[in-house]
C-alpha cells in the first residue's frame, strides 16, 4: 500500500469487494471461525503468516506452538505488526488483537502460552495468508 492509499481509509464498500464473506466477517465485524475449522491450525511449514486484509507480516512461523485451542496460536507478533484493545463483548473481558496496519480482527491474546512470552495470540486462519519459505 502507498502512503496516498493508506489501508485504513478504505470504504466498506471497498472492503466487501476485496474480502470474501468470511473473511469480511472477521476482519472487519469481529467474527470468529469455527474451532478447528481453519487451514493454518495445523500448518508447520516455514514461513511467515501475512495480514489477508493488508498482507502486513504478522507472525513468524518460529513463533507458532499447538495450544490444542483450535486455533493457530502463537508466542510472539512481529513487531508494531499487531495492537492490542479491550473486547467486552459475549459477557467476558479479553484483549482483541488487530493488525496494526488496516485495523483488521485477528483474534484475542491471552497470558497461558509458552515461554519465552507466555503469550498465546490465538488468530483465525481466515484472517492470516501463508507465505511459504522459499
Amino acid at each position: 500500500m502507498s502512503e496516498s492509499d493508506p489501508v485504513t481509509e478504505k470504504s466498506d464498500a471497498e472492503w466487501r469487494e476485496e474480502l470474501t464473506d468470511e473473511e469480511y466477517e472477521i476482519l472487519r465485524e469481529r467474527g470468529t471461525e469455527a474451532r478447528f475449522s481453519g487451514e493454518h491450525v495445523d500448518r508447520d511449514d516455514d514461513g511467515v503468516y501475512r495480514c489477508k486484509g493488508c498482507g502486513e507480516v504478522l507472525f513468524d512461523s518460529g513463533t507458532k506452538f499447538d495450544a490444542g485451542c483450535g486455533w493457530p496460536s502463537f508466542y510472539a507478533a512481529e513487531d508494531d505488526a499487531v495492537e492490542t484493545q479491550q473486547d467486552t463483548r459475549h459477557g467476558m473481558t479479553r484483549t482483541e488483537v488487530v493488525c496494526a496496519n488496516c485495523e483488521g480482527h485477528l483474534g484475542h491474546v491471552f497470558d497461558d502460552g509458552p515461554e519465552p512470552t507466555g503469550k498465546r495470540f490465538c488468530i483465525n486462519s481466515v484472517a492470516l495468508e501463508f507465505e511459504d519459505e522459499a
